[in-house]
């Protein structure tokens, strides 16, 4: 095989707000794997508030290339398991992962989905975000928007926002980013009202999460609370829900992993994604049809994409049939 990188900037159609801050682009890198000829594609994207440099992730596929050349193509469960040996951050790990398995469909000629015999009968929409704003302007978007699913982002509990949002009588999941308080999620999930939001994710900062109660009105999402499976029967008693991203857990190999854990255990799965292009949304999309939820608006919420591969139309998940993970770069 043959490794390659590049990096890229990709401007948002309008700045994003979170509780972590404003943001006008996100940096990413397509990574790139090759076999006589024929090439497979991942992404990872940059996050300040994950601790995540440019930098660090290329100064690891430096180190690692050499490895990873001298690999021979097999099975990519075989693949993952020799870069999970790298000990490399989990975003770089995903985009190994993923490219190794558009490769590998690559060349095979089947698709991740036969090669996984994934059932199609089922593919739930994704939600598109609603980035932090006046309360008006929120339900603005909200009311005038071709989507019919929405994750609405705050910072911190606004008890008028949270009730007007509630009763809308729309698809809303609302998203903190981890700005509640302890005091906010113990009013939140004894408000019946709770329950009117598809789901309530990251509600606090890391390791509060034994406040939260899972069998109250809130259906609590777990994301940074949620990395990999190693923590899925402790978070159980207080989160109904998780947010599978694949840079998070290391790629495809171990979210289907999670899945099959995480059914067991009776949780809601959502697959989620960073701000990203078609490259990272494509692998995410594959997944849909084994969860329950979508957050998958990150190809929409930039203003030039790099690739072509599944789409994301008004909500509606459009699988590519192509082989791999059906992923081309135009860019």
């Amino acid at each position: 095989m043959q490794l390659a990188w590049q990096k890229v900037k990709l401007p948002l159609k309008e700045t994003f707000s979170i509780s972590y801050g404003d943001y006008s682009f996100r940096e990413a890198l397509i990574v790139t794997l090759s076999y006589k000829g024929i090439s497979g594609y991942g992404e990872c994207t940059i996050i300040d508030y994950y601790g995540i440099n440019l930098d660090d992730l290329v100064n690891q596929l430096i180190l690692s290339k050499t490895l990873i050349e001298n690999q021979q193509i097999s099975v990519p469960q075989s693949f993952y398991s020799f870069i999970k040996s790298l000990h490399l951050s989990s975003f770089v790990t995903s985009a190994l992962d993923c490219a190794y398995w558009d490769l590998f469909g690559k060349l095979e000629n089947k698709s991740f989905l036969e090669i996984n015999a994934i059932d199609l009968k089922v593919i739930p929409e994704s939600s598109i975000t609603i980035s932090i704003d006046d309360i008006e302007n929120q339900i603005k978007k909200i009311e005038n928007s071709s989507w019919s699913k929405f994750k609405v982002k705050c910072k911190g509990l606004n008890k008028e926002s949270f009730t007007r949002l509630s009763s809308l009588n729309r698809n809303i999941a609302l998203d903190s980013n981890a700005s509640f308080t302890i005091e906010d999620c113990h009013w939140i999930e004894n408000n019946e009202l709770a329950s009117n939001f598809t789901y309530l994710e990251q509600p606090m900062q890391v390791k509060n999460y034994t406040n939260l109660s899972r069998d109250k009105f809130a259906n609590w999402m777990a994301d940074e609370d949620f990395q990999n499976n190693n923590n899925l029967v402790s978070l159980l008693s207080h989160y109904k829900s998780l947010n599978i991203k694949l840079v998070k857990c290391g790629g495809l190999t171990p979210a289907l992993e999670i899945i099959k854990e995480a059914r067991q255990l009776n949780y809601n799965i959502m697959i989620g994604c960073m701000t990203e292009s078609t490259v990272g949304i494509s692998a995410g999309a594959v997944l849909t049809p084994l969860v329950d939820y979508c957050d998958l608006d990150g190809a929409n919420l930039i203003a030039e994409d790099v690739a072509m591969g599944s789409k994301i139309i008004n909500g509606k998940i459009q699988l590519s049939d192509k082989p791999g993970l059906g992923i081309e770069l135009i860019k």
